[in-house]
């Protein structure tokens, strides 16, 4: 058998019980982001070089009360649109077709039979694909009701997104969950929730890596080297094209049990759609003439 050359550091999931509440490193991971990535936006905010073009009219987008707001919707946006894409893509669409998947562990079935597992998050089962859609839902609404512009919104989000997808793939891997395939790279691992002692590539550090680091300095260099934000939707064009590229390719990598066929699973095929949204965003940006 190969043996993996770097030992998994087995993290209790959980930091810390509080009687019958159990306080997670997954939740904490949540929490994380969310405050990280509110902090980012109110110090763009402040900085005036960043909007001095016309077509913000020397000020920024938003006020930092109105991002404050909008961050309760986001976080609503992120836990519902989680949620529920998670039981409509993963537990319904795909379990309901492809059901042999030991994903699937009688669903769709199960939401029927006991429809509070629809809404047990805290057992696991979050889609960042349906994430993306709540929160997209609770920024286009935010605009509607306080007449901002929601493409410079979103790109505001845009940026500070891959903060969240950093400590939330840190939080798969603390759980020893969505690990890679088999492996006999150097940086091999065991993971103890695997159904067996190979050693795997720990994909979920790739995908903190590349969707939260990389794609984090990616979304920087645009907004202070080229100023995307000058156009606005641009941003938000860059990081769904980004993430669609470095989730698909990480998908090689790791031991999906959501597969439709061969190598080609369900996260491969949401980048996709993300693609054609991102083309959308590109004629948005580009379609007028933009200083």
């Amino acid at each position: 058998m190969i043996q993996a050359l770097l030992n998994y550091p087995h993290i209790d999931p959980v930091i810390v019980h509080l009687g019958p509440l159990a306080i997670r490193w997954y939740a904490l991971s949540y929490i994380t982001g969310l405050l990280l990535g509110w902090g980012l936006v109110i110090l763009m905010l402040r900085e005036r070089e960043l909007w001095t073009a016309p077509v913000f009219g020397g000020q920024p987008p938003a006020t930092e009360d109105e991002i404050g707001d909008l961050v309760v919707w986001a976080t609503l946006g992120v836990i519902i649109g989680g949620r529920l894409g998670f039981v409509l893509i993963y537990g319904t669409f795909f379990c309901g077709i492809w059901g042999t998947s030991p994903a699937c562990h009688g669903l769709p079935m199960g939401y029927l039979e006991n429809p509070i597992e629809i809404i047990a998050a805290w057992k696991g089962g979050m889609s960042f694909h349906g994430g993306m859609i709540g929160v997209t839902v609770a920024i286009y609404f935010f605009c509607k009701k306080r007449g901002l512009d929601w493409a410079e919104i979103g790109d505001l989000f845009a940026v500070v997104t891959p903060v969240g997808l950093f400590f939330g793939r840190l939080a798969n891997f603390v759980n020893g969950e969505l690990w890679g395939k088999p492996t006999d790279v150097p940086w091999a691992m065991v993971f103890p929730r695997a159904p067996d002692a190979l050693p795997r590539h720990p994909s979920q550090l790739y995908e903190a890596a590349l969707e939260g680091v990389l794609l984090f300095v990616i979304m920087q260099i645009a907004l202070r080297v080229f100023h995307a934000q000058r156009r606005p939707g641009l941003m938000v064009a860059i990081f769904l094209t980004g993430y669609g590229l470095f989730r698909g390719f990480v998908e090689l990598y790791r031991d999906s049990d959501t597969v439709y066929f061969g190598f080609f699973s369900v996260g491969m095929s949401l980048s996709i759609p993300m693609f054609l949204i991102a083309g959308y965003f590109y004629w948005h940006a580009f379609k007028g003439k933009r200083a």
